[in-house]
């Protein structure tokens, strides 16, 4: 039977990141200040996931795909690979000014991909940092071509100065970026198809102009889509519970824990990634609460424990698992709807 998976990070280094990865979330970065994504469950060409713990050890999540997809996927099943991707990202500067397609342009690359929904939950934002997501009022294909060709497109673009805790959701063909200072947790399709429309005039590591994509961002983007606020969370049937985002990609909650909770048994896979706090994972409540308090003995109590910026897989035969969190602890979790 499949257990909670956790898995090596994939980084990547672009020259907006930084090092936060590290020393804010923890993560095993080596040298360098360029630090800029922590692929933390991914089943891509891109970027492919390694099993860090337990028998499926130095596995990767595609071939736990194609060995036990029943039993990953539950009422999911079948899926060609893991269709989603989590990552932390670190914004030390601006992202570029992109847009990803829907399914269906997607869908006819070569090789094809997926579309790109995503959705962003805000780590980090120092005071003056903004997200850009959406086109100013009446903007069409021609009037941001003609903005886009004349170095303005800036002024195109809606934005907002963000806080620690929001939820901004990002539908394919939504002209977007992260601005500079951003701590990111993001959960999106398994996609890593981007159309750069703009970067800030800055240069590359090479020295020259990184390379733009005008024609493919103006065809991808959805121009009945507006400005893009924050979420505003909605209350569900826990009351540790809210939902940040439900669309037909993806469901992202946010709990926040003070007391021992039951966790999935949907027969649905949920990752889960931990915010603050640190949380106990079992499938005996009685094991977590002695362990909580200090009175287990016993050396086989099956345990995970997962502190801020951890992430695990909770595969769909697994059943419902039990969490505990030392003190508060506040997580995310995201799965199919």
């Amino acid at each position: 039977m499949l257990y909670p998976l956790k898995f090596r990070p994939v980084f990547k280094r672009y020259l907006w990141g930084g090092r936060r990865l590290g020393t804010v979330l923890g993560k095993p970065i080596g040298e360098g200040d360029d630090y800029a994504e922590s692929w933390e469950i991914a089943d891509h060409e891109q970027g492919q996931s390694v099993v860090a713990n337990g028998p499926l050890e130095g596995t990767t999540l595609h071939e736990v795909v194609e060995k036990y997809g029943d039993e990953l996927f539950g009422r999911h099943a079948p899926q060609p690979r893991f269709p989603l991707i989590f990552k932390y990202l670190d914004a030390h500067q601006h992202l570029s000014v992109q847009v990803h397609p829907a399914d269906e342009a997607a869908a006819q690359l070569d090789p094809p991909d997926l579309g790109k929904t995503e959705a962003w939950y805000v780590l980090g934002a120092p005071p003056g940092s903004r997200v850009y997501a959406g086109l100013t009022y009446g903007m069409t294909r021609e009037s941001l071509a003609r903005e886009v060709a004349a170095g303005r497109t800036e002024n195109c673009l809606q934005s907002f100065e963000p806080q620690v805790g929001d939820c901004i959701f990002i539908p394919a063909g939504t002209v977007h970026a992260l601005g500079a200072g951003l701590l990111i947790a993001e959960i999106q399709q398994a996609s890593d198809t981007t159309y750069r429309l703009y970067d800030w005039n800055r240069l590359g590591p090479d020295g020259q102009p990184r390379k733009m994509h005008i024609e493919q961002a103006l065809d991808a983007i959805d121009y009945s889509t507006r400005a893009i606020h924050r979420q505003v969370p909605k209350a569900t049937d826990q009351p540790h519970v809210e939902r940040l985002v439900s669309c037909d990609k993806f469901i992202l909650d946010r709990w926040r824990l003070e007391t021992l909770h039951s966790l999935g048994g949907d027969q649905r896979f949920h990752i889960l990634s931990v915010l603050d706090g640190e949380l106990l994972l079992s499938r005996s409540g009685e094991e977590v609460q002695s362990h909580v308090a200090g009175s287990s003995t016993s050396d086989e109590v099956s345990l995970l424990s997962l502190i801020r910026g951890q992430t695990v897989l909770l595969p769909a035969s697994l059943g419902a698992v039990t969490i505990a969190p030392r003190g508060n602890a506040a997580l995310l979790d995201m799965y199919l709807p």
